[in-house]
């Protein structure tokens, strides 16, 4: 069973999901920062790159959006069979004004992605504008409900001429709605699409036609289920907001929200503050002793497995075996909790014996089968590495809450006292070869000068009279490992 809480402030919303008492997932929306995933656009096309394929369209953002030809509705074949879509520089040109989504949000120094293929999201539904197809959530896995819900919502949705306007998918929470539910939700879609098509015909390109939900309304459409039993959140107006969000569009789980009262913060019933300090750090440590270590890159993440202290085991195969069993569940809930994506690879402790390398991946898997997220999970490569990918829809974490530290830039060190001290030694005497001034005077950090005054004094001292020059000292505490000035006076 899950809990849900809601930590709101008008700055910023924070959800935390909980289950078994331990936090498996954390949201962030900032009030300056929202996410622009399922935003709407009246945009303008910039620039048509056909070596690429794609576009680059202005939407009214800093940089300008990314628009790939397979993201175009109703791509055209060439007339050459195979259904092959027609090049983007025959379907778009500079200066076209287009109805876009955006699916992908801005991410490092790459631009939002968007598509043409309007989607719009409701509680049971997700409504397509432009298709006629009738899609079902691939979770609703009995194949005589699928066509049962199928025909249903095919009767609901045509309209009075008996055609159908507009597609829709069925989302998992649709597998037990009543034929009342459905049409409010199909109601409810057309009149959202109608809304935007006249916003689009009124106002300039770079206008935000439609904005998904805020993430507390999410909270409701998308993250309670059957298996939530309280949500709770501590803004009076946010709870009145969400009750009559909830009582229009899911009220379901209405019965479930609570306005919380108590003293301590919210989020202090299960510690979630100090869960988001952990979810921070490189290094996770598990029960048993064992510990994770979590590197983060541009290109993908890596996550390294060690039994640190453990030695519980009979023997040290079986070491290794449990130390990998648990490391698989904690690997599981810390891509939730981080929200980790791309390309991640897992260094499991070497397992000798195949059973053993079986038994971890099937843990792994079953884990996995718990997130939201899409998965894909490769077997152990020859180097005994296990491959995967977890679909990237917005920033992780880290990203969202930290930056590049500004003493190391983002490398996660620095260079020793010693080093710098070397690096001094030789600016000086490139600049002593160049200038000629009566004294060099260096001001760097006191863990420099006093080694410059201590270890490396007779160096400077050498230094100093084979230039013919004297060289003094200044400490400013300001001043990180690494910076260093060199006065010429």
């Amino acid at each position: 069973m899950q809990d849900i809480l809601i930590n709101w402030t008008p700055q910023e919303t924070r959800v935390a999901v909980v289950e078994n008492g331990a936090v498996q997932e954390l949201h962030l929306e900032r009030a300056l920062e929202r996410g622009l995933v399922g935003n709407i656009y009246l945009g303008k096309v910039a620039r048509v790159l056909p070596g690429m394929q794609s576009a680059f369209v202005d939407i009214g953002l800093e940089r300008a959006a990314f628009l790939h030809v397979a993201d175009l509705f109703g791509a055209r074949s060439d007339g050459n069979g195979g259904g092959v879509p027609l090049p983007i520089e025959k379907q778009v040109f500079e200066g076209q004004t287009l109805t876009v989504q955006v699916i992908k949000d801005p991410i490092g120094t790459k631009g939002a992605r968007l598509s043409t293929q309007i989607s719009i999201a409701g509680r049971l539904l997700v409504f397509l504008p432009q298709d006629k197809h009738i899609g079902i959530s691939q979770r609703i896995g009995s194949h005589e409900l699928r066509e049962q819900l199928r025909a249903r919502v095919q009767a609901l949705a045509a309209t009075p001429d008996g055609s159908a306007a507009g597609g829709f998918i069925l989302r998992t929470n649709a597998e037990d709605a009543t034929d009342a539910e459905l049409a409010d939700d199909i109601a409810y879609l057309r009149k959202t699409w109608a809304a935007i098509r006249q916003r689009a015909l009124s106002q300039p390109p770079g206008t935000l036609l439609h904005q998904d939900l805020t993430l507390a309304e999410r909270v409701l459409r998308d993250l309670a289920d059957e298996h939530t039993q309280t949500i709770r959140i501590d803004s009076k107006l946010q709870y009145e907001h969400l009750l009559a969000f909830g009582r229009a569009y899911t009220p379901g789980a209405v019965g479930k929200l609570q306005h919380y009262q108590g003293e301590r913060p919210v989020f202090d019933l299960f510690n979630v503050d100090d869960e988001i300090a952990k979810a921070l750090a490189r290094r996770v440590d598990l029960k048993s002793g064992g510990y994770l270590i979590i590197d983060q890159t541009e290109a993908l993440t890596t996550i390294d497995v060690n039994t640190g202290g453990f030695v519980g085991a009979r023997n040290f195969d079986d070491t290794i075996f449990k130390t990998n069993l648990e490391a698989a569940g904690a690997i599981a809930r810390q891509l939730r909790l981080r929200n980790l994506g791309g390309i991640i690879i897992v260094d499991f402790i070497d397992m000798s014996r195949e059973e053993h390398q079986a038994a971890v991946l099937a843990e792994f898997r079953k884990q996995l089968a718990r997130d939201r997220t899409k998965v894909t999970v490769g077997g152990f490569t020859q180097l005994g590495l296990v491959e995967m990918t977890r679909k990237r829809t917005r920033e992780s974490l880290a990203h969202m809450l930290c930056e590049p530290c500004p003493t190391c830039g983002g490398r996660g060190q620095v260079k020793t006292a010693r080093s710098v001290c070397y690096d001094i030694l030789r600016e000086i005497l490139r600049e002593a070869r160049q200038f000629d001034p009566k004294e060099f005077r260096v001001v760097a950090s006191p863990a420099v000068v006093e080694m410059l005054l201590d270890e490396e004094s007779p160096h400077l001292a050498g230094l100093s009279e084979f230039i013919g020059k004297p060289i003094s000292l200044s400490a400013e505490p300001s001043m990180n490992p690494e910076q260093y000035d060199i006065v010429l006076l």
